[in-house]
């Protein structure tokens, strides 16, 4: 298995350690539940250096970018991060990524550590327009430290005003001694908080001085266990979960970053047009159990009658409600807030109702 600069922290705290993407991570440290109520309440740190880091370059940057992506990078001013997605040639989504405008010639992606090199090869075979791509995934690390008391926390590491840096936005800078540290408003908990960029050589010295500068606000390391509840109770979509090479970005609620702009002729634009004037057959919605149980991604979801409407993506005892929640495709007819839907768990029909995420109010 691979592994990121704090994998040896990891192991030394006592973390449960499993394979996710090819590396070595850790799952838990205190328990799941804890974990995500310390990010909900306090500040928690998640080595995510797993992630993979694409940087675009050159005059014709941009060109590719607007070709690859759903999302309408021209918007992107220095400074600024987008959520967008990798349509397929098949109507589905190669990966969900972020892109930070850096310069007007200069872009960095950051994709999911599953797919980096699937990504990294689609990004080569599809730039017809000849823009400088590097795969910077093995020299960055990177620590999500996400929380209300994330910002307190980190002030005192850099001169930089955390608090002026807007959601979706990024600075780069000095942080903790260390020159050229990207810090971006950003985050996959709903929690509020940071993700910081920098070299391996440096992640020693930010991980110890985040949690020097955070023990005040009883900072923990959190897994990818807390992780993965944390981005659920917010109704965040996890590629291979609730998108994949299958689903399009229309069916899963993504048309918001699925731009139709003039000139932007992204992969499969055109079916995924009609898609979304035509509407679909199935949609990604949110749901909440009114019966007890707890929804697993697989599980069938079922009508009054029992007849199958859909399937589980995702779910999971909601750590903050206390209650089963979940997310997965249903029939149009069946996606409409409100609605009562069905669980069938291992036969036993389970009432559930289609809400509108997040979970976590």
């Amino acid at each position: 298995m691979k592994t990121t600069p704090f994998t040896g922290k990891h192991i030394a705290l006592g973390a449960k350690m499993h394979e996710f993407a090819g590396y070595n991570m850790p799952i838990e440290y205190s328990g799941i539940i804890d974990e995500h109520l310390t990010v909900c309440h306090g500040v928690g740190v998640f080595d995510v250096s797993h992630m993979g880091e694409f940087w675009v370059k050159g005059p014709h940057a941009l060109d590719f970018i607007q070709q690859v992506t759903s999302n309408n990078a021209a918007v992107l001013t220095p400074g600024k991060v987008q959520y967008t997605c990798f349509p397929n040639e098949t109507g589905g989504i190669v990966d969900d990524l972020l892109v930070y405008g850096y310069e007007p010639e200069k872009y960095l992606l950051v994709v999911n550590a599953a797919n980096i090199e699937k990504d990294w090869n689609w990004c080569v075979s599809h730039n017809a327009v000849g823009a400088e791509l590097e795969n910077a995934s093995d020299r960055m690390a990177q620590l999500a430290v996400q929380g209300p008391k994330a910002l307190p926390a980190l002030q005192k590491l850099t001169s930089l005003d955390l608090s002026e840096i807007p959601y979706y936005h990024f600075c780069v800078g000095e942080f903790a001694g260390v020159p050229e540290v990207i810090v971006s408003n950003t985050g996959y908990t709903g929690a509020g908080g940071f993700e910081l960029y920098f070299y391996p050589e440096d992640a020693d010295r930010i991980w110890n001085a985040v949690f020097e500068a955070g023990a005040e606000f009883g900072i923990k390391p959190i897994g990818l266990g807390a992780r993965d509840t944390l981005r659920l109770e917010m109704g965040f979509c996890l590629y291979g979960n609730d998108i994949d090479d299958t689903t399009s970005p229309i069916e899963a609620g993504l048309g918001w970053i699925t731009k139709f702009v003039e000139g932007k002729n992204f992969t499969n634009r055109a079916a995924l047009e009609k898609q979304k004037a035509e509407g679909v057959s199935r949609k990604l919605v949110g749901f909440e159990m009114i019966d007890r149980g707890i929804p697993r991604q697989g599980y069938k979801l079922v009508d009054a009658e029992g007849n199958e409407i859909g399937h589980v993506t995702s779910g999971t005892m909601s750590p903050t409600r206390k209650i089963g929640i979940g997310l997965g495709y249903v029939q149009t007819a069946f996606a409409k807030p409100g609605t009562e839907i069905y669980l069938d768990n291992r036969g036993r029909k389970l009432k559930a109702q289609v809400v509108k995420p997040p979970f976590r109010k």
